[in-house]
């Protein structure tokens, strides 16, 4: 395995020493990811010679890899002479995703480098909804038709291939564009020249309107393990397709936007060192102030039973723990909930049978978590009877009611069109804090006096 860091500083030398044969050998032999790699690490000068020394075939390739920051950087530095041969190299759905994040100047250079077919379809692709099937779909597929033969469609394949997305998964269309089905490569391979198309395709194919939102594409792709999905319009017209390589970066987007709701922040997708404090501040401070402002009914419930406190002060030692146990019991199903809704496990209907669930284990665990806190309490910190009880039974009533709400809330959110992940932990512990409190001292008003 090649280590990547004695790869970069060798580049580094040859470039410092301006050995730039043994340079342009060296670059020529490396993958495009490894490549891409590298310039991303170099200041845009550096990065745009290192570039230039790419062999064309790999170029484009690179290009495609390196980061937004750096692939604007490269537009505005390299000629229209350049440029015009990495586009007409790139897929068409790159040049699509390039101009969507480029600055409007180098979305011009982009443009008036493109070809005046390309610059209609680009357009068209920018009117599909951000989150889309149709933003997400390339134009590269293979075609054909049902009164092909086989040696007719494979000798299409050879002729058009190259500039195509994927060829493993073919697309019969009629006349319209409607999409009647697909077939295999395998399959075209494997069957007599001569047999036509019309008597081996799958008539039978799951497909996606330009429209669906994307997570529903990621789900198609899981359920079916499908390499390529059709994207149709609203009259079954073959419009796109979308890759796997796609949905993968669809996935990891998708990931990162659950985390960050998760943590109590603002969705972004620009990454954290390339991000300003000030973003990375304002992101996080709408959350925590809701949060806080929230945590002042905590405050406003301790507040109404002072004249308890006051008299029992020991009440006040178990308060910190009762919360905390509280906001991670139901941290543990929020998180396990919306988990399974996102990957398709759970479903609305499923509510009930969630609900049950989660009843037992919060039955079984909370019991479990009382018993232990009130033989901690009676036996080892000798604290009264009635006083370990209190704190006992206010442990299993406080992790069952966590635990419920944090089943149910992502549920309730989904039913919303909410994302299930805005009920996570912070928010959960806010309600369970105020909750556990007042069941506390309710309990303690019961039992102590």
């Amino acid at each position: 395995m090649v280590d990547k860091t004695e790869e970069m500083e060798r580049i580094q030398n040859l470039l410092n020493n301006r050995h730039y044969v043994a340079l342009i050998a060296e670059l020529a032999e490396m993958n495009a990811v490894d490549a891409a790699e590298i310039l991303d690490n170099e200041k845009a000068a550096n990065a745009v010679l290192l570039f230039r020394m790419l062999p064309k075939d790999l170029a484009a390739e690179v290009f495609a890899l390196l980061s937004s920051e750096q692939q604007s950087a490269f537009i505005t530095s390299i000629t229209d002479n350049e440029l015009g041969p990495i586009l007409h190299e790139l897929a068409f759905d790159d040049v699509v995703d390039l101009v969507e994040e480029m600055p409007a100047n180098a979305v011009r250079k982009i443009l008036l480098n493109s070809g005046e077919e390309e610059r209609k379809l680009i357009n068209q692709f920018l009117k599909y909804p951000p989150d889309s099937a149709g933003s997400l779909m390339t134009i590269e597929y293979v075609s054909l038709k049902k009164n092909m033969t086989v040696k007719e469609a494979l000798s299409y394949i050879r002729e058009t291939g190259l500039k195509k997305e994927t060829i493993y998964t073919c697309y019969v269309t009629d006349a319209n564009r409607v999409l009647e089905g697909i077939v295999s490569l395998k399959e075209l391979v494997l069957a007599p020249e001569h047999e036509l198309i019309e008597n081996i395709f799958e008539s039978e194919c799951i497909y996606v309107n330009t429209h669906d939102d994307q997570e529903t594409v990621v789900t198609v792709f899981k359920k079916y393990a499908f390499l390529a999905l059709p994207v149709v319009d609203t009259e079954k017209r073959l419009i796109g397709i979308i890759t796997v390589d796609d949905v993968m970066d669809v996935m990891e987007q998708e990931a990162t936007e659950d985390f960050q709701i998760m943590a109590a922040m603002q969705p972004s997708e620009d990454a954290y060192l390339d991000t300003s404090v000030f973003q990375l501040a304002r992101h996080r401070i709408g959350w925590l102030m809701l949060l806080m402002v929230s945590e002042t009914f905590t405050g406003k419930i301790i507040e109404h039973y002072t004249e308890l406190l006051a008299t029992l002060t020991i009440l006040t030692s178990f308060i910190p723990m009762l919360m905390d146990t509280g906001g991670n019991s139901g941290s543990q199903s929020s998180t396990l909930i919306i988990r399974g809704l996102a990957t398709g496990e759970i479903r609305l209907r499923d509510w009930m049978k969630v609900l049950w669930k989660e009843f037992r284990i919060a039955l079984m665990v909370g019991v479990l978590l009382g018993l232990t806190i009130f033989a901690k309490s009676y036996m080892i910190d000798r604290k009264p009877v009635l006083m370990s009880a209190t704190v006992g039974c206010t442990l299993v009533i406080t992790v069952m009611i966590a635990k419920l709400t944090g089943c149910l809330l992502p549920i309730l959110a989904k039913r919303l069109k909410l994302d299930p992940a805005i009920m996570a932990g912070p928010l959960i512990t806010t309600i369970v804090d105020a909750v556990s409190l007042m069941v506390y001292f309710k309990i303690a008003g019961l039992l102590l006096f």
